[in-house]
């Protein structure tokens, strides 16, 4: 994608003067910025419902419905629909969190007729052709049967059956190896029918087109959607109150550690001073405190990091390490100082300091293309912030002072931790020679194990 020079410039000048909310003359609504730099229109867009909304016995519809909607849709079959967008390089996306089933769409201002009808026929009338059908469901199954023998998927799934025991959150948003194969065509229809509806879509649209076009676009492709969504209600969670500790023995070179716990959720006053005091804790980059104690210091891991997690009915923290079998012990020993410590003392000024230039600085880098852009504007409104949040975001992160934080870091980390090992048990461990301290990573060690949310976006 390319990189707009007006979309890298200040983000208090995308405040109300720049993002205009649009509402079609079928009640669409859609937050917009106009930019010229590029021929291209790019739309983020949203239904509430996501995997919660799979069949209890059936976790992973949603999720083969996001596989499948570009397979074929109307008239155009599988081989049709994938030349339509190749010969007008289209790009057309699905996805499914938790919370909600997401799409994406970007295309060169000439093909946006085309585009977008291809995206009206896609939710609309989607085949769900039986050849398609098991061809996605191979593939699911395949990367599932991959995943069952992966310690950081094993880890990220037994803790988030550890957090939320049978609250929907705890199913696989991918589904299993026992209900995929149990997904019937009914199942993807039903999906369809219930979660994609005009009462929970949310759209943000960065390009090179005319408010008046782009209402008229919306209003095409979505006008034709049923009203309301018939969706089962999702029950508030609370993840459960640390400290726990699972261990899954699985005969690997290296042991995965997931940690986590319950967090602040995107609506509470305490939010800006959890997400800038989790930065310091364990957030990217190399200056972590857990990055510094854990890795650089004493060479116990190969990455540490940690994250905050929001979500409609919940929040929590998660983070992961990777470290070999003989060190496990004391991996996860000095993740829980270190994360007792800031429980109880806080962080230090020039800490807070440094990590506000960071989240202030992360938050330019989060709109330099409209891909970025759009997603942001997006999740902003699935977060139900405000449309001039630019303008004042800012000034909510300079506003956390030391006093905040220290408050946030007790919340967040004063009961302890729900830790999960998936590895060989230190007794049995093979030779294995720790990172030395003061090196690079190896290429993607230093990224998040793959969660069933979208990455959280700047604060």
């Amino acid at each position: 994608m390319l990189a707009s020079p007006n979309l890298a410039a200040d983000a208090r000048s995308l405040g109300r003067t720049r993002i205009k909310r649009l509402v079609s003359s079928c009640g669409i609504e859609a937050w917009f910025v106009k930019d010229s730099t590029v021929p291209l229109i790019t739309m983020e867009y949203a239904f509430t419902g996501g995997a919660t909304q799979d069949p209890a016995q059936k976790p992973g519809v949603g999720h083969m419905v996001s596989g499948l909607l570009k397979e074929g849709s109307g008239d155009f079959d599988f081989r049709t629909f994938h030349q339509r967008l190749d010969r007008r390089a289209i790009e057309l996306g699905f996805h499914v969190t938790p919370d909600h089933f997401r799409g994406a769409l970007c295309t060169l201002q000439d093909n946006a007729d085309e585009a977008f009808d291809l995206l009206r026929t896609a939710l609309t009338s989607p085949r769900f052709e039986p050849a398609d059908v098991e061809r996605t469901r191979a593939t699911v199954l395949a990367r599932l049967r991959h995943a069952s023998t992966d310690p950081s998927s094993l880890a990220h799934r037994k803790f988030l059956e550890v957090a939320f025991g049978d609250h929907p959150y705890a199913r696989p948003t991918e589904g299993s190896l026992e209900s995929v194969p149990k997904i019937e065509v009914a199942d993807l229809k039903s999906y369809v029918r219930r979660v994609i509806a005009k009462d929970t879509l949310k759209v943000a649209i960065v390009g090179d087109v005319n408010p008046a076009v782009v209402c008229n676009l919306l209003d095409k492709t979505f006008g034709g959607l049923p009203s309301n969504a018939e969706a089962v209600p999702v029950a508030e969670v609370i993840a459960a109150k640390p400290p726990q500790r699972v261990f899954i023995p699985v005969d690997v070179p290296q042991t995965v550690v997931t940690f986590g716990g319950p967090s602040v959720r995107r609506s509470e006053p305490d939010f800006m001073a959890a997400y800038i005091v989790n930065h310091i804790l364990g957030g990217a980059g190399l200056t972590s405190r857990l990055f510094r104690e854990v890795r650089e210091k004493r060479g116990l891991a190969y990455f540490v990091r940690e994250h905050l997690l929001w979500l409609n009915h919940s929040a929590i923290f998660l983070g992961s390490s990777g470290t070999c079998a003989d060190r496990a012990g004391q991996t996860v020993e000095e993740i829980e100082k270190q994360v007792r410590h800031i429980a109880e003392e806080g962080p230090a000024q020039q800490e807070l300091d440094d990590a506000k230039s960071y989240v202030k600085g992360s938050q330019q880098v989060a709109l330099n293309t409209s891909s970025k852009l759009a997603r942001t504007l997006l999740q902003n409104q699935i977060d139900k912030l405000p449309i001039d949040y630019f303008e004042k975001q800012n000034a909510l992160v300079d506003g956390v002072t030391l006093e905040d934080a220290k408050r946030a870091a007790q919340r967040l980390w004063g009961e302890g931790l729900l830790t999960v090992i998936v590895g060989r048990s230190s007794s049995n461990a093979a030779q294995c020679t720790p990172m030395p301290t003061g090196t690079t990573p190896p290429p993607g060690a230093d990224q998040p194990d793959a969660g069933p949310t979208t990455p959280a976006p700047a604060a």
